[in-house]
């Protein structure tokens, strides 16, 4: 059994605003993060919405890396991901379900960056710095409040 942590939580009331971490958030099966703009459908690709638009969540481990080989200053809210893991890989948990505190997910697909992304953060480059690191798009399956310091549990 694989554990990691949630080291932050990341959401934006409005398509294109500032990414705000939060200390805890209320994951709804169909719907997302409660108050985070996709969630709203405020979002720039609301019209897509699907089980793989739910939640994103991304390695810190993967930023700190990107930073380092690419010289950046980037912070994992630069990524515009619901939740910034430690401690667990999140390539593999594609096709899985696992746990974050309560809440069960199922990863759909990577979230492999995009050219909207980098121009949000302000951060040329960080497009390059995350490709096929950029995170994982999941579907949740049950519901709850994810909370900073959660466990996340593959079986």
């Amino acid at each position: 059994m694989a554990q990691g942590k949630v080291e932050s939580i990341q959401v934006s009331p409005e398509a294109e605003g500032a990414m705000v971490s939060v200390k805890e958030a209320r994951a709804v099966p169909g719907r997302g993060i409660e108050g985070d703009r996709y969630f709203l459908k405020h979002g720039t690709y609301s019209k897509k919405m699907g089980p793989d638009r739910e939640v994103t969540l991304i390695e810190s481990e993967a930023v700190e890396a990107a930073a380092r080989d690419y010289n950046l200053e980037a912070e994992p809210r630069d990524t515009r991901r619901n939740l910034v893991t430690r401690g667990v890989a999140l390539t593999p948990l594609v096709g899985r379900e696992f746990r974050v505190g309560p809440v069960r997910l199922k990863g759909i697909r990577l979230c492999e960056p995009c050219g909207h992304m980098e121009q949000l953060s302000g951060k040329p480059g960080i497009q390059k710095s995350l490709v096929h690191r950029g995170g994982l798009r999941a579907q949740i399956l049950e519901g709850g409040v994810i909370r900073v310091g959660d466990a996340i549990v593959v079986d």
